[in-house]
């Protein structure tokens, strides 16, 4: 079998991000932290503007520079693009906004095969330019790796079906046993438009990707086995080729973390609630991500310095470890907290081979 064409700028593979992604020991262990770019940063709120986040998507060296700000101010060892999930349907003009403070909502949501028909082939240098130009720029800058990324299947399924965020995804949950055949058909269309997307931000030059399962955590493990284990792996097995690596994450997924594993990642997501030694033996020895709860960045410093020493201890001092939060950074979160953390963390955090030279 001939070896993966190697994408994203070669000058990172030594990179303690993409070490880390791959189980080699490194000096440091990296971090970053998820929704990094904006939220809590008053730099964002300088530049954002009004209007939709995918106003400022599609403006590219807006995004690009709020893609930067972080990688400035805390000195992460990863960037991640802003961008967001619902970009994808946005351009086939599925009908998706994002409302600030609420999310994701669609004006017209997905209730038949009918619509179906809404779901067409994503033609990246036609349909999202600006975010291929964001990526282009950001290469030329960054002086970490920049991740992209994608909403799974099924979350991406669940915000279609709901129309908006949901707290029980009934109607997702509903359709899926009841309409098996046509919700296959949906996740294999949100597949292939996850796909594409991915692969377009990998070939303008991203160093790895994130597919955001985020929701998943609401399904039970034979749900998600059946009904969405396959397209998530469409899509993180669609991507070998590329030789980048592909991280998995999912909130609340602790039930889920050796089938999300078996999907194709070479880093597997884990939040807060399992910790990182008994997760890395569910993913299968593959490297893990996370698990800092954010919550725990609101308490004192003290606190959540003695929190992320807990993480690192748990860790093991193992390569295959990329320094997280179990989710995004909370709107409310000093700068000054996430600056002190990854600090703490590249001072004290350390990834060294095993006894034996395996993770």
């Amino acid at each position: 079998m001939p070896a993966p064409v190697v994408f994203g700028p070669v000058a990172f593979e030594e990179s303690p991000f993409m070490k880390a992604c791959r189980c080699l020991p490194s000096d440091t262990v990296p971090v970053w932290f998820m929704r990094q770019a904006g939220r809590a940063l008053p730099e964002y709120r300088q530049v954002r503007g009004e209007g939709s986040i995918l106003d400022a998507i599609a403006e590219p060296e807006l995004a690009a520079e709020i893609t930067l700000q972080p990688v400035r101010r805390y000195g992460v060892d990863a960037a991640i693009l802003f961008s967001d999930i619902v970009v994808p349907l946005a351009a086939i003009d599925v009908g998706v906004d994002v409302t600030p403070g609420h999310g994701p909502v669609v004006a017209d949501p997905f209730r038949g095969p009918e619509d179906l028909r809404r779901l067409r082939a994503l033609e990246p240098e036609e349909d999202i330019p600006h975010v291929l130009e964001t990526v282009r720029i950001l290469v030329g800058e960054l002086s970490v790796p920049l991740i992209g990324f994608a909403g799974a299947p099924f979350t991406v399924a669940s915000y279609l079906v709901e129309g908006g965020p949901s707290r029980t995804w009934a109607r997702t949950k509903a359709l899926m046993h009841s309409e098996p055949g046509w919700w296959g058909r949906l996740m294999d269309g949100l597949a292939e438009l996850a796909l594409a997307f991915l692969r377009a931000q990998v070939e303008a030059g991203a160093s790895a990707v994130q597919l955001f399962d985020s929701w998943a955590g609401a399904l039970s493990p034979d749900d998600y086995r059946q009904h969405v284990l396959p397209a998530s792996r469409r899509v993180l097995e669609g991507i070998a080729d590329l030789g980048v690596p592909r991280i998995h994450f999912g909130v609340g997924t602790g039930e889920l973390l050796t089938m999300m594993g078996e999907a194709g990642a070479d880093v597997v997501g884990v939040d807060w609630r399992v910790p990182l030694g008994e997760a890395r033996r569910r993913v299968g020895g593959r490297a893990v991500q996370g698990n800092l709860d954010p919550v725990m960045c609101l308490a004192p410093l003290e606190v959540v310095e003695a929190e992320a020493r807990r993480v690192l201890a748990q860790a093991g001092g193992l390569p295959g470890h990329i320094f997280n939060l179990g989710h995004g950074v909370m709107p409310e979160t000093d700068p000054g907290v996430l600056t002190r953390v990854a600090e703490l963390v590249h001072a004290e955090g350390r990834a060294e081979a095993a006894p034996g030279g395996s993770p």
